[in-house]
């Protein structure tokens, strides 16, 4: 149990609760209360010490708004985002109730009577953004993933690919979102002229972008390390006649699995950092658009709204990070 207990939260990356663990079930209390304080103690100090500087100098900053909020006001501010969101939900819940009872009246009156559904339009909130931000930010990584991954197989297991591919790869590498978002919008406005699909326009070009930015780092993370595998393990496989597809699913990949996640958290980085920058300048839903928003409203709150939005995507990018590393333990475990 005990064992059980220590890899699972090994794979989750709650390192920090091991020692926890161990203390409970009669390890040696020095040590693990020794290790409790560097995973826990010291890190809490550090944000204590964050937050009373951050609270100190914020008051001694004046902006067009006011004083930089500490995080007090950033607090209060969560707390109304919330508030906000499911003062929404309320009225979402509300509408559809009295869209089911106006439903059964006319069915009553009309049994064969065709009644459209109809979705509520409230203003999204402050939880829909991020939702959205998440959605789009998961379809453009798996987009960029699928194009980077067996691209990379190419070009670390044939050099002549790669010498062929490289310079297009390190001319584009480097381009930003902002240069990319121009020309995504007009390509998929052309090729994608109706926005009453399953997808709208909006985020298929956050997505888009997302991918064309982010990409680069898992292609030549896994160029490298196919390029890297052992060559005893590549002769082995030649010696038990090992078709392409089986040498590739059962040698390369395998061994390459370090690289590749690498490739894929920096992708995934990458990709959450962009998406911000994209909503904000294309005004797509999603955390970007908010923070923009909050930035033309002006109003006292605004800045405090701003930095809970600054947070969010720090944790959430922290959090999305951490996902990949348990995969990576999950998947590449021996």
């Amino acid at each position: 149990m005990k064992s059980r207990t220590i890899q699972l939260l090994y794979f989750t990356g709650l390192t920090w609760a091991i020692p926890f663990v161990r203390l409970v079930t009669g390890e040696d209390i020095k040590v693990q209360l020794i290790q409790i304080w560097k995973l826990i103690g010291l890190p809490s100090i550090a944000i204590f010490t964050f937050l009373l500087f951050w609270h100190i100098t914020a008051q001694q900053v004046h902006t067009s708004l006011g004083t930089l909020p500490g995080p007090v006001e950033v607090s209060h501010q969560t707390k109304i985002l919330w508030k906000e969101h499911l003062a929404e939900r309320q009225k979402a819940k509300a509408f559809y109730a009295r869209h089911a009872a106006r439903t059964a009246s006319i069915k009553a009156a009309n049994p064969d009577a065709d009644v459209k559904r109809i979705a509520y339009t409230g203003k999204p909130t402050y939880i829909d953004q991020i939702l959205t931000s998440l959605k789009t930010v998961f379809v453009g990584f798996l987009f960029a993933s699928f194009l980077a991954l067996p691209i990379g197989v190419l070009c670390g297991a044939n050099k002549n690919i790669m010498t062929a591919l490289n310079p297009i790869i390190q001319v584009l590498k480097p381009v930003s979102p902002l240069a990319w978002l121009p020309i995504v919008t007009m390509v998929v406005s052309a090729v994608y002229a109706t926005n009453s699909g399953p997808l709208s326009k909006s985020f298929i070009i956050s997505a888009i972008t997302v991918a064309m930015c982010s990409l680069w780092a898992t292609l030549i993370n896994t160029a490298v390390g196919v390029a890297s595998v052992n060559k005893d393990y590549l002769n082995v496989a030649q010696v038990l006649q090992l078709s392409p597809q089986k040498r590739i699913f059962k040698v390369i990949l395998p061994a390459t699995l370090p690289m590749i996640f690498t490739g894929l958290r920096i992708t995934l980085g990458v990709g959450w950092m962009v998406l911000i920058a994209a909503e904000m300048m294309a005004q797509n839903p999603g955390l970007g658009k908010f923070i923009w928003d909050e930035f033309q409203n002006g109003s006292s709150a605004s800045m405090a709204r701003i930095m809970v939005a600054v947070f969010t995507i720090g944790i959430i990018g922290y959090t999305l990070d951490q996902l990949m590393v348990s995969l990576q333990k999950l998947v590449a475990f021996e």
